[in-house]
């Protein structure tokens, strides 16, 4: 099963890559519809849309998860409903490549629902209470994203067909387009985790790691921002839009401050991911929507790596994944440590790995754009921390004593799982490349001063010497004590937001719903209803029994009552 499903996925991966060549080559668009009934003036319509960009994000799509799945043959080898496992991988598959050639809102909320259902029985997967709060927080977030999709559809009611992309240019200054616009923008913040629908996505860390290298690199979390790219031509002109370039920075901000408070090391790959949805995100907000796509190709295919790494690492560690426990691995398992390291550098940026062609462009297209200091220095701290935290998990994993066991067994030798690893790392290498050849085929010149230019190298120099200095455990227990113990517990819990989207909702209504029982339903309604009826009832019944049970005394005195009676009826007479 998990061959088989490799195989055709990876296939269709390269089929997809091959036709989106085609189509970039000629600029074709293929859009095909298949009416399904049409009631009243309202017709459902089957749409697909192929162009370049469909292909060649299906191809990411499909590329690593055929990579995933054959990773899982031996990740997952002692599960006993692997065949489930693999199942429920494909269907989540199958919602994003829906969710991908979508033009139609009505087949968009069936892939994007899809994708919510499926995490949820993904996150869940193993069955205790940790995964269940996860996968009911992961669930609910992304619910408040369908809702609105679905108001979306009731909008578009106006216009008599659902193919938005109809629309985008048409009906630019209309009023029901801008709040289709603006419900869009919603959904895609509660879909990519922005502030304040952050807390989810760490949370789904509960997950099987396959599941985690496929969530956070190419299908769940890059639906919103992808569906974003697709309305960006209608978004450039709404408000909110504005108001989501600041939300994303301040995203991708406290993701990499958070992440350097974290010990838990799959946590820390989670919360990179929300930096750079972050990143993605921004770009998107400032009208460069290419840009964003080209980031999240690039970003897809390192994380992938990441998470399998981590996966590896944490079967090695006997399921630890706290990372104090770990250190000097790069002795033991060379070729993990390779992967995790190539992988880690392009996530920093470092020049001429996948993630520097991409990242790069953004930051000096935000050196070149015309915004104000906050973004500026929002974009560029926040790359600095990128850098801070991966070399802060590159010296606690790769350098010094290894700190779990003191008879240890660590090998580098299973092989289907550094085969899946390999491709992903030829990928992180060459997809940056490699993409910025077929995706912008005009060159780019951005002109900048020297010490702009350069600004990109020094915050990424600065953020790495940090990230050594910090991996000192001396310099981190430091920290925690020039920084308050509660300061450091709020940039570490993700700025409260766990809390706030879980007992920070609930608590109140469920003091109410628990007053409303103990004074109502338990108290007034009880003694004025049941509880006193009840009472009263018993009452009149024992009334009753004690008069049955007595018989022989009241027949008696039934007996003497009734001659007083006919007694006093007989004088009446007579007189």
């Amino acid at each position: 099963m998990c061959f088989c499903s490799f195989f055709f996925l990876f296939i269709m991966s390269m089929v997809s890559f091959v036709m989106g060549m085609y189509f970039i080559m000629y600029n074709m668009t293929i859009f095909l519809e298949w009416e399904i009934i049409t009631l009243e003036s309202v017709s459902i319509v089957m749409s697909v849309l192929f162009d370049w960009m469909s292909l060649l994000f299906m191809m990411f799509v499909m590329l690593i998860s055929s990579v995933v799945i054959y990773y899982s043959k031996s990740y997952m080898s002692s599960e006993l409903n692997l065949f489930r496992f693999i199942i429920l991988v494909l269907l989540f598959v199958f919602s994003m490549l829906l969710l991908i050639i979508s033009p139609n809102m009505i087949s968009i909320l069936l892939g994007w629902d899809g994708l919510g259902l499926v995490s949820y029985c993904l996150v869940i997967y193993y069955q205790n209470l940790k995964s269940y709060n996860a996968g009911m927080l992961t669930a609910l977030s992304n619910r408040i994203g369908d809702v609105l999709i679905l108001m979306v559809i009731a909008w578009m009611l106006n216009y008599g067909s659902w193919n938005y992309i109809f629309y985008l240019d048409l009906m630019k200054i209309d009023f029901t387009m801008k709040m289709v616009a603006s419900m869009i923008i919603f959904a895609a913040m509660t879909k990519s985790a922005q502030i304040p629908f952050s807390s989810w996505l760490p949370a789904a860390m509960a997950a099987p790691t396959p599941v985690s290298a496929l969530v956070h690199s190419s299908t769940l979390v890059t639906a919103g921002i992808y569906l974003l790219i697709r309305f960006n031509s209608l978004l450039i002109d709404v408000f909110f839009f504005k108001l989501l370039l600041l939300l994303s920075g301040l995203t991708m901000f406290m993701a990499g401050i958070s992440a350097n408070y974290e010990f838990d090391m799959k946590k820390i790959i989670a919360l990179s991911t929300l930096s750079q949805l972050g990143l993605m995100m921004s770009i998107l907000s400032m009208g460069m929507p290419i840009l964003a796509f080209f980031h999240l190709l690039t970003h897809a295919m390192f994380k992938a790596l990441l998470f399998m790494c981590a996966g590896v690492i944490i079967h090695l560690m006997s399921d630890i994944q706290d990372i104090r426990y770990m250190g000097g691995i790069v002795y033991y398992i060379p070729m993990t440590s390779l992967c995790m390291n190539v992988a880690n550098m392009a996530l920093c940026g470092i020049p001429f790995l996948a993630g520097f062609y991409s990242k790069d462009m953004i930051l000096e297209m935000v050196s070149f754009s015309n915004l104000n200091l906050l973004i500026y220095f929002l974009y560029y701290i926040s790359t600095g921390l990128t850098v801070f935290y991966s070399f802060r998990l590159m010296m606690y994993l790769m350098i010094g004593d290894f700190n779990l066991l003191s008879i240890y067994n660590l090998y580098d030798e299973d092989y289907i799982m550094l085969k899946s690893m390999l491709v992903l790392l030829l990928m992180s290498v060459i997809s940056g490349s490699l993409l910025s050849w077929v995706i912008f085929y005009y060159p780019y010149m951005i002109y900048l001063s020297y010490s702009m230019k350069m600004m990109v190298i020094y915050i990424s120099f600065v953020g790495g010497i940090l990230g050594y200095v910090v991996s000192n455990m001396y310099v981190y227990s430091l920290n925690k004590f020039i920084v308050t113990y509660n300061m450091s517990i709020f940039l570490c819990l993700m700025w409260f937001m766990p809390n706030l989207s879980t007992y920070g909702i609930n608590y109140k209504f469920l003091v109410l719903g628990h007053n409303l029982l103990k004074n109502i339903d338990l108290g007034w309604s009880e003694l004025y209803s049941g509880v006193g009826m009840v009472n009263l009832m018993k009452k009149k019944s024992f009334t009753l029994h004690e008069l049955q049970m007595n018989n022989f005394k009241i027949y008696l005195f039934s007996f003497i009552l009734w001659i007083m009676i006919s007694l006093f009826l007989l004088m009446l007479s007579y007189k």
